[in-house]
């Protein structure tokens, strides 16, 4: 029986020229120079992001954290769970709310970021490393002003649901 193929259409669009697609493979890349460069550690890139928005808070609830790091609440508390579980966080009932958690680093993990700064450094810089100094700035500027607009655009959904939301539940 012959092979079937899909009939070549002029409006198909490579791969190779999806920003969806090329933003997944540079992910995938740069998870793999991460788990290369910071193995002895045993931290994934998210716990490393977590134990960085610890250390610029101090102190901060798990839905603030998840909040930071752009991930959902429950992907977090998980996270959360594990660092606690080797002691590079404390988490606490929070006592005016007791559904809610609050979290902080320990001395282990504050020494855990300082040991793994050099290597978690050297994978991000190695993820942008094909390109120029100048295009890196270009790039990681590009990336920011697309997160910041996407960001706007869903503050300005959320704020344009939230009256209704409220209108149908009355």
């Amino acid at each position: 029986m012959a092979e079937r193929r899909a009939p070549k259409t002029e409006s198909s669009w490579p791969l190779e020229q999806r920003p969806g697609y090329l933003i997944r493979r540079l992910h995938q890349i740069h998870v793999a120079l991460f788990q290369e460069k910071c193995a002895a550690f045993e931290i994934t890139p998210l716990q490393y992001s977590l134990l960085t928005a610890l250390a610029k808070r101090g102190t901060a609830d798990q839905t603030t954290l998840a909040a930071d790091i752009a991930l959902d609440r429950t992907t977090t508390t998980g996270a959360l769970k594990r660092l606690q579980s080797r002691r590079f966080v404390d988490r606490a009932i929070e006592h005016r709310d007791r559904r809610s958690q609050t979290c902080s680093l320990t001395r282990a993990g504050a020494a855990l970021l300082r040991k793994m700064e050099k290597s978690a450094r050297t994978a991000h810089l190695e993820t942008v490393a094909d390109l120029s100094k100048a295009d890196q700035k270009r790039f990681i500027a590009m990336m920011q002003k697309i997160l910041a607009a996407r960001s706007r655009h869903s503050d300005d959904r959320a704020r344009s649901i939230r009256p209704r939301q409220a209108a149908e539940r009355l």
